[in-house]
């Protein structure tokens, strides 16, 4: 590994002068100091200071840190400066690919400006963001189906010839949906490793090579996970050895440990062992009678999935947790032929695996197919014996299609070994971290024991920068009459707000009536999930005055729009976990069979962590000012209200409407 030099105050100095590092980032940050110096507008904020103080001293010690960071605290740069001066190698984990190209292109240079030299940082992302130049090279345009794919495919083409990062990021005009782009990459089963024709040109290999000549390397969660479980194999690693790790968006990592260190089978899956093999056994001068034997097993892999993914279809299928009583597998109506449909494709596989190991002078991508067919063979007969308690097994169905699954119960060991403990000095930072004050919730989730904590409020006025509607009258959640109540009120606030808002549900159904009950009435442009990309959503939103945006989950969190196209976040109900869902309901069993409470130990605060992230779309800036509304009427009516209640933003709280008027009025 190249060695980074040492700087003042850095902590590969002497153990007797590293003391120096908390004074010299204490002078980067005072009034008159290199930030204020090199940044024109720097304001100095004590939050700031404080976080990047407690960074210094954390990797002084090799400790943990978590830090709520509220908004507005720039504690990018807080955790950018300390680690920088460390002269450590620093591995930044953030929740989304934005925050990533955010941290690379906004703050860095920033960073560099107040340390006066260059800082050599690298962003890596998973495999499926890059061009995979050998799978280009051997598809076709007359492989693709629609004229839309070929003109997809002829982009790429196109693009990757002038290429320097083989990153779909710059690609503009491709489709987001395009089905094309997975064809042209290579997941960690295709991809042929040093064998590969083009190993020398791959994108993802000089990736890496910059990465291992870094002194910051800046990956999103999936690819942390995807490091930690390579690492666990013993085989090699993804990310190159760092020292110092910081986990932003902290908030969202053990949903997607939890994501990552399950596994699952899907037709899509068997499908694409199939077609890999017929393209790959199609080479100039290849056998017939092997390419007609393959082609059989191909068919035959084809048939054996569609009919076991067919079977699932209304298949009730779950283990639950340790202890639990409810321990369900298939329902006797579905066992009998999944059993026979789960023989046949394994059958299939096997057999798949059996021609390409007599193929005379197989290729090695031939061969790597016969190890993936032999994987998902595992695989299968795993996720359908259903025998380890440690994961919950379920049937996913995505509109018509069905899925098999398997998820970890409990992460928390997974990210304390496999994620947390690879660098000496930890910092996990989010602006939702604590509940009630407290870390008690995510030191359990994530596996934290020892930690020093900071808790830091927003720098922003809250009080006078925004205001709390809850209205005084609404009917029970669960009643019929809710969803009409609530979009009456929706329909009150945004012509108080001449549109401008943020309407966002707990569910699709919900989003979709109120869109229907609002949309006849309504004087503003409406926009509405799933009616074009995210990216392009946000983008109408920003450009279009007075819009209304109606969405669910994926647009509580990581949205940013500050200033005047935004004035007011309606949240329909308190965002509890369906307890329907077999992944939180198996974590709830656990809970129980440890003898805690899963509502008060589970369900409050993480919906507390959610309806916190929906909140914080309102106020970006110092300039921002609008009203945050949250109709559910159990903050009023139950006991558990008072819990959510206690970890709000200091914002004024009314149920009249005729207040929130006067407010946006003055």
């Amino acid at each position: 590994m190249p060695e980074v030099p040492a700087l003042p105050g850095s902590l590969t100095e002497p153990e007797g002068r590293r003391s120096g590092l908390s004074e010299t980032v204490a002078l980067v940050f005072a009034d008159g100091g290199a930030l204020s110096s090199a940044l024109q507008g720097f304001e100095p904020r004590e939050g700031q200071r404080r976080m990047a103080g407690a960074l210094a001293e954390t990797l002084s010690n090799n400790g943990t840190l978590l830090v709520e960071a509220g908004t507005g605290t720039g504690k990018t740069i807080a955790y950018l400066i300390p680690a920088l001066l460390s002269g450590r190698r620093v591995l930044i984990s953030t929740g989304t690919k934005t925050l990533q190209e955010q941290i690379l292109s906004k703050d860095i240079p920033a960073v560099s400006a107040a340390l006066g030299r260059p800082v050599r940082a690298t962003v890596m992302k998973g495999r499926a963001n890059y061009v995979c130049l050998h799978r280009l090279d051997t598809a076709k345009a007359g492989t693709f189906k629609t004229l839309a794919d070929v003109a997809a495919y002829r982009i790429i083409a196109t693009w990757a010839e002038d290429t320097e990062t083989g990153d779909r990021a710059e690609i503009r005009e491709l489709p987001d949906d395009t089905p094309v782009w997975s064809e042209l990459t290579a997941t960690t089963e295709q991809c042929l490793g040093s064998e590969c024709p083009k190993y020398g040109d791959c994108f993802v290999t000089k990736m890496r090579q910059r990465a291992a000549e870094s002194e910051l390397v800046i990956v999103n969660h999936h690819l942390l996970c995807a490091d930690g479980s390579v690492r666990q194999s013993g085989f090699a690693e993804v990310i190159p050895e760092t020292e110092v790790l910081v986990v932003d968006e902290a908030h969202q990592l053990e949903d997607v440990a939890t994501q990552y260190f399950g596994f699952g089978v899907t037709h899509e899956r068997f499908d694409s062992i199939a077609r890999d093999a017929e393209r790959a056994a199609a080479v100039p001068g290849a056998d017939a009678d092997q390419l007609a034997a393959l082609a059989r097993d191909c068919e035959r892999l084809r048939d054996a999935s569609r009919a076991f993914f067919t079977s699932l279809h209304g298949a009730a299928f779950r283990l639950g947790a340790p202890g639990s009583s409810e321990r369900v597998r298939f329902n006797d109506e579905h066992a009998a032929a999944i059993a026979d449909d789960v023989v046949a494709l394994k059958a299939a596989l096997e057999a798949l695996e059996g021609t390409i190991a007599l193929a005379k002078d197989a290729s090695e991508e031939l061969l790597a197919i016969g190890r993936r067919a032999d994987h998902a063979r595992g695989d299968t007969a795993l996720l359908t014996h259903a025998d380890d308690p440690s994961f919950v097994f379920f049937v996913e169905m995505r509109g018509r299609h069905a899925a098999l699954r398997a998820a970890p119960i409990d992460v928390s060991t997974i990210v304390r070994t496999l994620l947390l403990e690879r660098a000496q000095a930890r910092v996990l930072t989010s602006a939702t971290l604590a509940v009630e004050g407290k870390f008690d919730y995510v030191r359990g989730r994530l596996g934290i024991q020892e930690a020093e904590e900071l808790l830091l409020p927003s720098e922003f006025d809250y009080r006078d920068q925004a205001i709390i509607y809850l209205p005084r009258r609404m009917p029970d959640p669960r009643s019929p009459e809710y969803g009409d109540q609530a979009a009456r009120e929706m329909f009150a606030l945004m012509r108080r707000t001449q549109g401008r808002a943020f309407l966002l549900f707990t569910s699709y159904a919900a989003m979709r009536n109120a869109y229907t009950l609002i949309s006849p009435h309504a004087e503003w442009p409406l926009l509405m999930q799933g009616d074009a990309p995210r990216s392009a959503l946000l983008e109408s939103f920003r450009q279009t005055p007075h819009a209304v945006l109606f969405a669910t989950a994926s647009f509580w969190q990581g949205v940013d729009v500050p200033g005047d196209a935004l004035s007011c976040v309606v949240i329909d109900k308190l965002p509890f976990a369906s307890p329907g869902d077999p992944i939180t309901a198996a974590r709830l069993d656990a809970i129980t069979a440890a003898g805690g409470s899963p509502f008060d130990d589970y369900q409050v605060p993480l919906a507390t962590l959610t309806l916190l992230q929906g909140m914080g779309r309102l106020i970006r800036s110092r300039q921002d000012r609008g009203v945050l509304a949250i109709l559910d009427p159990r903050l009023r009516t139950k006991g558990y209200g008072r819990r959510f209640l206690a970890s709000f933003p200091p914002a004024p709280i009314t149920h009249d409407l005729a207040l929130v008027e006067r407010f946006l009025a003055a």
